[in-house]
């Protein structure tokens, strides 16, 4: 698969690039889309990325059921540590990643949307976890992220069941954050984008760390580190040049 990776100033767009497999997942692939996160990390000045699926039809069909289909238990285990690497990559790049939903995600491709901080998607958007249709489990953390985004008995039934969700669904389960026809879906992701690029870099970075925590199990550690990265942001100037524009009355400039 083709990663392509592109930046428009603070906002960087990765695009799954491979519309004839509808966007599924090889190990190789996986490897690509790890090395893209990793790298994301370091870009300097990069304040927000979008995840999308190239072509109208897929964001991304899930794994490679042809790659799977004679793996041992350890060969099946080593490539659902791979697809845990590349999620969590997506969750704790310190920069917020939007999933721009075009078409299908199934399967892993629902569950790197499911590692995003927030999803987004087109009208002919379809999700599932069908794994329990071919004898496996979620392995690329849908077990954990999907009964956080919608609760654990809608989950548990989506999971379980294997059943398609279509955007509409989506949207009233909380799935997705919103639905548009998919000529304005990546317009309308680049303008959320937008929005969270021209807030501060730096407390926005700490919102999102201290988020994270909230779904460590132990609500007083939240707590403790969201109250840790509110004194600390104190002593940032993107702090100093946001409240001092709010009190002047003027757009501030965050650097």
């Amino acid at each position: 698969m083709a990663i392509d990776v592109s930046r428009d100033q603070h906002i960087a767009t990765v695009t799954l690039n491979r519309p004839e497999a509808l966007n599924a997942f090889n190990s190789e692939e996986l490897e690509a889309l790890l090395s893209a996160f990793m790298w994301l990390r370091e870009e300097p000045g990069l304040r927000c990325v979008i995840l999308t699926g190239a072509g109208e039809k897929s964001f991304a069909a899930g794994a490679d059921i042809k790659q799977m289909v004679d793996l041992d238990a350890q060969g099946g285990y080593a490539f659902g540590a791979l697809g845990h690497a590349v999620a969590n990559a997506i969750e704790r790049l310190p920069q917020p990643v939007i999933a721009a939903v075009n078409g299908y995600a199934f399967g892993g491709g629902c569950e790197l949307a499911l590692a995003c901080d927030m999803r987004i998607c087109s009208e002919n958007a379809v999700f599932a976890q069908p794994e329990v249709k071919l004898g496996i489990p979620p392995g690329w953390g849908g077990s954990q992220r999907l009964p956080r985004a919608v609760g654990p008995g809608m989950a548990a039934e989506l999971i379980l069941t294997g059943r398609n969700v279509r955007a509409d669904e989506a949207l009233r389960i909380g799935l997705v954050n919103a639905v548009y026809p998919i000529a304005d879906l990546l317009p309308k992701a680049r303008d959320l984008a937008a929005a969270i690029a021209a807030n501060s870099p730096c407390a926005v970075r700490a919102a999102k760390a201290a988020m994270s925590r909230s779904f460590a199990g132990n609500p007083a550690t939240g707590l403790d580190t969201e109250l840790r990265l509110f004194g600390a942001a104190f002593a940032t100037a993107d702090q100093k040049e946001g409240m001092r524009a709010f009190v002047d009355k003027r757009t501030p400039e965050f650097v």
